[in-house]
């Protein structure tokens, strides 16, 4: 059912939790601890985007499984940056295995990332679709639910909407339309982070200057936070916030300014 992880905070490089940590994306690639969607292995590709010099992020992409790319972990230990999001993939059935399909998605300043599915795809998503632009539904970069979920989220940023409002709206849109649904995102846009939890795993951890957000824990080290089910987690340089994504309320805040 995919893995996926984002950091935000003080410049670190990617390797540290691709490749490094004990329960790595690497290990989560080919041994997830939690695959309640179906599954058992994340071999249909891979994604790694990052921030450098300019507003927008740099990115790579592959359809194969991540434990094939024999320089990666070269590359990814050469980066350092405030911000990145990592992603492997098990597509669903019936959807492309392709590298058009693999998170992150960009657009403009943003990365973003959906480990889960949609139920009823595509019947349940006809509605929501059609509030598309038709050259945007048409020019889609494959035909996924992620890809999709993606091109309505960026429509409403692209719009103006706060991102946490603009995630808010997307989940309770598609529960509404596809109950049952799993809508695990992550968001940034090298300077916020939001991760969801929705009908899957989430978790959070300071990791001194910065926060990791996953859907698996890296590590054994203290200090791992699960989401709530129906919260997102919000991750500024004033710190860390978990919200209800139901009701307009502030569940946890931790104002610690090592979130960056």
């Amino acid at each position: 059912m995919c893995r996926h992880l984002a950091y935000l905070g003080e410049p670190r490089s990617p390797a540290d939790v691709l490749f490094h940590a004990s329960h790595s994306l690497l290990v989560q690639s080919y041994a997830p601890a939690d695959m309640r969607g179906g599954g058992s292995v994340n071999a249909d590709g891979y994604g790694l985007g990052w921030y450098a010099e300019g507003p927008e992020p740099l990115r790579l992409r592959r359809s194969a499984p991540l434990w094939t790319d024999g320089d990666l972990p070269a590359l990814a230990g050469s980066v350092r940056s405030h911000a990145f999001m990592a992603a492997v993939r098990n597509g669903t059935t019936g959807m492309p295995v392709v590298e058009a399909a693999n998170a992150p998605f960009t657009g403009g300043p943003f990365l973003f990332s959906h480990n889960g599915l949609v139920k009823g795809w595509p019947e349940s998503m006809a509605e929501l679709a059609a509030k598309l632009p038709v050259t945007r539904l048409l020019t889609l970069e494959a035909t996924t639910d992620s890809v999709l979920l993606w091109a309505l989220l960026r429509e409403r940023l692209e719009a103006g909407e706060d991102a946490l409002g603009a995630v808010r709206w997307l989940t309770t849109a598609v529960e509404e339309t596809g109950p049952g649904s799993r809508l695990n995102l992550l968001l940034t846009d090298g300077r916020t982070l939001i991760g969801t939890a929705w009908t899957h795993s989430l978790s959070y951890r300071d990791v001194g200057g910065g926060v990791v957000v996953a859907s698996e824990p890296c590590d054994d080290a203290a200090g791992w936070t699960p989401v709530p089910d129906r919260h997102a987690v919000r991750v500024t340089g004033e710190g860390v916030e978990v919200i209800a994504l139901e009701e307009n309320t502030t569940l946890e805040a931790d104002r610690s300014p090592d979130a960056r």
